[in-house]
């Protein structure tokens, strides 16, 4: 489980973003601050993995606190002047996201943090296109647009996944890399082929039914 500290000055907002955050497989709350010094006294006890880290705090802003951490940190935050995000990514954040937002917007940002961590797990030398993966799955934004009821982050996965295959995959090839469902794999890969992003072929086995092969495209 990734344990999460929830660093905000509104308890009411806190109390949301714990909700939101718990809601995300994989995930657990750890603790709420509301202060920068309560966030620095749990943070002291260890058992945190990431900070949601709001800028606007009683004490001092959280810009400040985000640059002492030596944990990952997401900005959950009001300010989106160029300034703040400019220095927020110097300061080691991971990802921004502007309040207010939705449930599945903060959700899409954990499940990509959580595919982030699983390509670092371990202690191991990784190669140049490892750690360019690392960074598009955080931050590609050049991919397809998800269509309605779909969620982006799962899109941008499976397109990373076909793209990085170089070969043609087939939905449960897909699935079993990912940790997700067949169903919702093929369901993923036939938006792409849709969208031009990814060419469907049939390929007939000894059974005579047909099976479906996608290859990115792009």
């Amino acid at each position: 489980m990734i344990r999460v500290l929830v660093v905000e000055d509104d308890f009411r907002v806190a109390k949301v973003h714990v909700g939101f955050t718990q809601r995300v497989d994989g995930f657990t709350v750890a603790g709420a601050a509301r202060t920068a010094a309560e966030a620095r006294s749990v943070l002291a006890g260890g058992g945190v993995d990431l900070v949601l880290l709001d800028t606007f705090l009683p004490d001092e802003s959280g810009l400040d606190l985000l640059g002492e951490l030596s944990v990952d940190a997401i900005m959950l935050t009001a300010a989106c002047d160029a300034a703040t995000v400019r220095t927020a990514y110097a300061r080691g954040a991971l990802n921004f996201l502007v309040k207010p937002f939705t449930a599945e917007q903060l959700a899409d940002r954990l499940v990509a943090y959580r595919h982030y961590r699983s390509v670092l797990s371990g202690d191991r030398t990784l190669s140049q296109d490892e750690i360019d993966r690392c960074w598009r799955i955080l931050h590609d934004g050049d991919r397809p647009a998800a269509p309605k009821g779909q969620s982006a982050v799962t899109l941008r996965l499976v397109s990373e996944a076909l793209r990085a295959a170089g070969t043609p995959r087939t939905a449960a090839e897909v699935a079993d890399e990912l940790g997700i469902s067949r169903a919702t794999a093929q369901r993923y890969l036939a938006a792409l082929a849709r969208d031009g992003a990814a060419e469907m072929r049939l390929r007939y086995g000894a059974t005579g039914r047909p099976e479906h092969r996608y290859r990115w495209s792009q």
